[in-house]
Order: structure tokens, then C-alpha cells, then sequence
């Protein structure tokens, strides 16, 4: 009896090392309930659970904010929050079908939506500040329209946590008309509204910079790294002075598409067709914020489409023409190819890349078995130089041997992180930029997805057993999800992705071409597919 009340009373006191050090090693696999995973935060104490030794916060409010205006700190709370579920998403479209084959590697969690959706997930080994350890950000893709922080299970950063003694974090922020409608022609109150959805993302940084060091993490080396839209958002924040110093290295991962940030002519044209599809006056302008996100969204696509048409119909092109970052001269003051812009992240490190494949394995005619078929194919995209194409595949990429590997190759994102890459490189004195390409095929589904958009996320998360649906779950799979988190791990902490399980991984610059190709054998290939970019493009990179 002695015996068992000693033990109750070991139990008991160990709880409280729980909320504030570090989990057990031996622990049960989910430990959750009172004085478990507490963590002071500016707002107010939040609770969250121990899953694996690993503890984890979900759901956690960085900011608040009205339909179109700035951000500022959440609302403060008394007690203990608890934060163990992952907070809603931006309202968006609907999935209302998908298709199936393309649907199956992703495993999308749509989630549950609110406008009140600024918040935030953590992944800590420890939570406490004996340890500094470095903070990884993540910003989500679905370009600056959709997506959340929860959609892909290669979003968790348990793994990531674990292999490299880092803190992970996951935003949600406002998106589409939410986050970019350009209200600014109609008054001072709505100065913001350009950009709410990148504002967002900055006090998010803003949040991390007070808070992180209660979990862990040192809020003097932040990595933001993303994928797709997410890269995007990466690149935004590089130009835009209220981020400088909240972030201190950046990972953009098939997201290099952002050249110039729309101008204030296209986003107020858009504003005001918005206006008169709604059948509102200037003077009614506040009335869009009462009115529901499914009326509003709806008009709001109504409006880009007939600026769409406009454009088009004085021979101006509308390519780009949607949601996402505005010149608006104050949160985004610079295009990024501005002097100033380049110097605002000139000590940024920077770690780029792109997928082999990217978009061209989700449609079926990319998938001939038939040379003849393939051939017919590039001829419709190359014409002439459809031989010169071929040729230049085989030159850049000599393993290609089925028909359906000529119509897959991706250029447009492997140009744009070339340029991007190049960009910086070439400003004297500035940080380092490393080049990657991910080429491992995933074997799923008799390989259809290649390496696909998308596909790499796992990897760098060390995710393989959470997204086998995508990645196959295989030995190779796991091998090279080993090396590259380790990787992205070693960028975070240094600004180096170097590290014993790679081949030497050179700086890239314009002149050596330095890029590491990601597959199951890892080496270092110097303008490879420049011959390949340039037959397809018609320009010389």
C-alpha cells in the first residue's frame, strides 16, 4: 500500500516536468490532460498534447482581424486554452469532386471553415528555454486562393521535429478576395486590404518573435520555407519591409513564379467590377463586409473574369490576372526586380528548387505509351524543334526512355527557379543561394505520378509513412527523405544544406549552374537542362 501511494506521489510531481521540459522517451504514445504541454504565451497560457515524445500545439490564435483589415494581436484570455485540434481554414471553393486517381496520392484534409482562421500549429521537442533550437515556418500551397495549413498529411512536423531538434510551425492565414481584394480607392480604413492575406503571414513571424522561445524555439533563427503558392508567399515576404528581420533564411520550393506583384490599375479595376456586380455605389463600399463570403466570392470571381476579358480585349495580356500579392506602395513597396527590393533580402540565405515533373503527370494526355502518339504530342507545343527537343531531353536527362518521360518534363518552374536563383546570386556580397531538382519517380499507381508537383514535401518533412498513398512508403523512399530533410534541416540552422549524407552541394550562381538533383543517387549536375530550357523556351538562360 505504502508502495502504491509512493508511486501516485512520483506520478503526480513528474506531471508538472511534463509542461515545461521534455517528454519522456518511454512515454505512451498520447499523453494528454491537466498540466500536460502548458505553455505561457502573450495571449494567455495554451495546452496541448504530447504525441511520441514530440509536443504539439494546434490551433493556437496569432492575430484577428476584421473582413479587409490589418491584423493585430488576439484577443487575451484568462485560464488555460486548449489547443489540440487544428483551427478552421480560410473560407474557399468547395471540393465538390475530384478526380480520383490524381485525388489518391494527396489525401486532402479539406478541414472546417471560418473567417476567424488566423492561427497557428507547433511541433517542439522541449518547451522550455534551456535549448534554442531553429524555427521552421511553413506556408502552405493552393497559390494565394486556397489551401490550409492542414490540407496534406506531409504538413506534420512531427518527423521534421525529431530528426533535426527543431520547432515547427504551420499557418493559416485569409486568402482570395478574404486576403488580396484591393479596396484602397475607396479610403483610408481600408489601406490594408491589398495585401491582409501576406500582413497575415508577418504577424505570424511577429507572433513567432515573441513567443517561441516559450516552446523551444530561438526567434533569432527563423527559416520560412514553402511549396507551390507557399513559395510565393516566401518570395513575397522577402520583398516587403515589415518582414525584414522577423525571418532570417527562406526555402522556396516549386514556387519561383512570382516576377512582378500586380499594379494598383488591375487591382482596382477589379475592386470596382466587384462593385458592380453587387450592384453597390463607391459610397456603399462597407457593405462588403456584411455580406456573405459566398455572395462575395462569387461576385469576386465574376469581377476578375470580365477585367480578364477587358484586358484581352485591348491586346493586353491577363495572364496572372487573380489573387495574390499587390504593389500596393506600402506593404509591398518595390517589383522584385527593384534595386531595393534585392537589397531588403540580400543577407537572406536562400535554398531553391523545383520538381522534375511537376504538373504534367496530372493529365492523361501526357501518359502515351505510344512514341508515334508522343512525338505527336510535342510537335503541337515545339513544332519545328520538336526533334531538337527530344534530343536536348536525352541530353539533360539520359535515363528517359518511354514516350510518356518527353511530355512530363516540367520547364516553366525549373526556368523560374533558375532565374530566381540567379537573381540573387548575382548581387555582390549577398547570402548564398543553393540550387536543388527533385527527380525521384514515385513508384505508386504503375508510376503515374512521377515526380509530380507536390512529391517532394514528404521528403523534406520526413514524412514518407504519412503520405504512402504518394510516395509508396518504400526503402528508397525512406532513404531519400532521410538525406533531404537532413538537409533542409542544416539550411535551417545555418544557411548550409550540407551534411554528411550528400555529395559537397556548391553555392549556385548563374555561371556554375550548381544544382543538386534529388533521386535514389544524389549528385551535383551543372547547367544540365540549359540546352532543354532554352529549346523549349526559345530564350537563352
Amino acid at each position: 500500500m505504502k508502495a502504491t501511494k509512493l508511486l501516485l506521489s512520483l506520478t503526480v510531481l513528474t506531471l508538472p516536468l511534463l509542461a515545461v521540459g521534455q517528454a519522456k522517451k518511454d512515454a505512451t504514445p498520447v499523453i494528454a490532460g491537466k498540466d500536460i504541454a502548458t505553455v505561457p504565451t502573450e495571449s494567455g497560457k495554451v495546452k496541448g498534447y504530447i504525441h511520441n515524445g514530440t509536443f504539439t500545439f494546434k490551433g493556437i490564435p496569432y492575430a484577428k482581424a476584421e473582413r479587409f483589415m490589418a491584423p493585430s494581436k488576439p484577443d487575451s484570455w484568462t485560464g488555460v486554452r486548449s489547443s489540440m485540434t487544428y483551427g478552421p481554414v480560410c473560407p474557399m471553393d468547395a471540393t465538390t469532386s475530384t478526380y480520383d486517381e490524381i485525388e489518391f496520392p494527396f489525401n486532402h484534409n479539406w478541414g472546417f471553415t471560418n473567417e476567424n482562421c488566423l492561427s497557428l500549429n507547433v511541433w517542439t521537442p522541449e518547451i522550455n528555454q534551456a535549448k534554442k533550437r531553429p524555427v521552421m515556418v511553413w506556408f502552405h500551397g493552393g497559390g494565394f486562393t486556397a489551401g490550409s495549413s492542414v490540407e496534406l498529411p506531409s504538413y506534420d512536423g512531427e518527423n521534421l521535429t525529431k530528426k533535426g531538434d527543431v520547432v515547427v510551425v504551420t499557418i493559416n492565414h485569409r486568402l482570395n478576395v478574404l486576403g488580396f481584394l484591393d479596396l484602397t480607392a475607396y479610403g483610408d480604413k481600408y489601406k490594408n486590404s491589398a495585401n491582409a492575406g501576406l500582413m497575415d503571414l508577418v504577424a505570424s513571424l511577429q507572433w513567432v518573435k515573441a513567443n517561441i522561445a516559450q516552446f523551444g524555439g530561438d526567434p533569432d533563427n527563423v527559416t520560412i520555407f514553402g511549396q507551390s503558392g507557399g513559395g510565393g508567399k516566401v518570395t513575397s515576404l522577402m520583398n516587403a519591409p515589415s518582414a525584414k528581420g522577423l525571418f532570417h533564411k527562406a526555402i522556396v520550393q516549386s514556387g519561383s513564379y512570382i516576377t512582378s506583384f500586380t499594379e494598383k490599375e488591375l487591382t482596382q479595376k477589379v475592386s470596382a467590377a466587384l462593385l458592380d456586380e453587387l450592384k453597390l455605389q463607391p459610397n456603399q463600399v462597407d457593405s462588403l463586409q456584411k455580406i456573405s463570403y459566398e455572395r462575395l466570392n462569387a461576385a469576386s470571381k465574376k469581377a476578375l473574369r470580365k477585367v480578364g476579358e477587358s484586358l484581352k480585349a485591348e491586346n493586353r495580356p491577363a495572364f496572372g490576372l487573380g489573387w495574390g500579392p499587390n504593389l500596393d506602395g506600402t506593404f509591398l513597396p518595390y517589383q522584385p526586380s527593384d534595386a531595393a527590393a534585392i537589397e531588403l533580402s540580400k543577407n537572406i540565405p536562400l535554398l531553391v528548387g523545383s520538381t522534375k515533373t511537376e504538373f504534367g503527370p496530372f493529365n492523361p494526355a501526357n501518359r502515351p505509351a505510344d512514341m508515334d502518339i508522343a512525338k505527336a504530342g510535342m510537335q503541337k507545343r515545339f513544332g519545328d524543334k520538336t526533334d531538337s527537343y527530344m534530343a536536348a531531353v536525352k541530353k539533360a536527362y539520359p535515363e528517359t526512355v518511354q514516350p510518356a518521360d518527353y511530355l512530363n518534363i516540367d520547364i516553366g518552374f525549373r526556368a523560374g527557379a533558375i532565374r530566381q536563383g540567379s537573381q540573387k546570386a548575382a548581387v555582390s556580397g549577398a547570402a548564398p543561394v543553393y540550387m536543388y531538382l527533385f527527380s525521384w519517380a514515385s513508384p505508386v499507381n504503375d508510376g503515374m505520378y512521377k515526380s509530380m508537383h507536390c512529391m517532394e514535401i514528404p521528403f523534406a518533412f520526413d514524412n514518407i509513412s504519412r503520405c504512402e498513398e504518394m510516395t509508396g512508403g518504400g526503402k528508397e523512399a525512406h532513404a531519400l527523405a532521410d538525406k533531404m530533410s537532413r538537409a533542409w534541416i542544416a539550411f535551417a540552422r545555418t544557411g548550409n544544406p550540407n551534411h554528411k549524407g550528400l555529395p559537397t552541394w556548391p553555392q549556385y550562381n548563374a555561371t556554375n549552374g550548381a544544382t543538386m538533383i534529388f533521386d535514389n543517387v544524389n549528385q551535383i549536375k551543372n547547367h544540365h537542362d540549359k540546352e532543354l530550357i532554352e529549346v523549349a523556351t526559345s530564350k537563352t538562360m
